[in-house]
């Protein structure tokens, strides 16, 4: 590894080090669960709702319980997880949305995979979201809500 990588590394490590010692990344990291948690209920319970009496294709359905449940996500994270990075309401919805939709790709990839592999689609759709969460959250803390 060359000087300037072993320096890069080094940087890394010791910014992670700092952020893993602060209790307010600790408390926000807990917010963050709180929302999700209740967003993961919100969309397995459209998505519940969707497949068995409406008759959506899994597929539709995970689009729309996405769709409802990222909003209640952004309302939620933006007031009370990320609070104090509070920006302009569009411009970290915009972003927000972005990295939603990033997330939702890897959700529907997640998805697709154990549906096909023969998992039943709600518990298919419930380990996917769980998958998918890291990703979720470094996305939203790095960028959206990043001031």
């Amino acid at each position: 590894m060359s000087l300037l990588a072993s320096t890069r590394v080094a940087v890394l490590e010791n910014r992670t080090v700092q952020a893993l010692r602060r209790p307010a990344n600790w408390i926000q990291v807990a917010k963050f669960g709180v929302v999700g948690a209740s967003g993961y209920l919100v969309n397995l319970g459209v998505y519940s709702l969707l497949l068995k009496s409406a008759g959506f294709h899994y597929l539709a359905a995970a689009t729309v319980s996405f769709v409802i449940a990222a909003s209640w996500n952004y309302w939620w994270n933006r007031h009370w997880t990320f609070r104090a990075e509070r920006g302009h309401f569009g411009y970290q919805g915009m972003r927000f949305f972005v990295v939603s939709g990033f997330v939702y790709a890897a959700n529907l990839g997640v998805l697709t995979l154990l549906v096909s592999a023969g998992a039943g689609k709600i518990s298919a759709q419930a380990v996917a979201i769980v998958i998918v969460t890291p990703l979720n959250f470094l996305g939203n803390k790095l960028w959206s809500f990043r001031r």
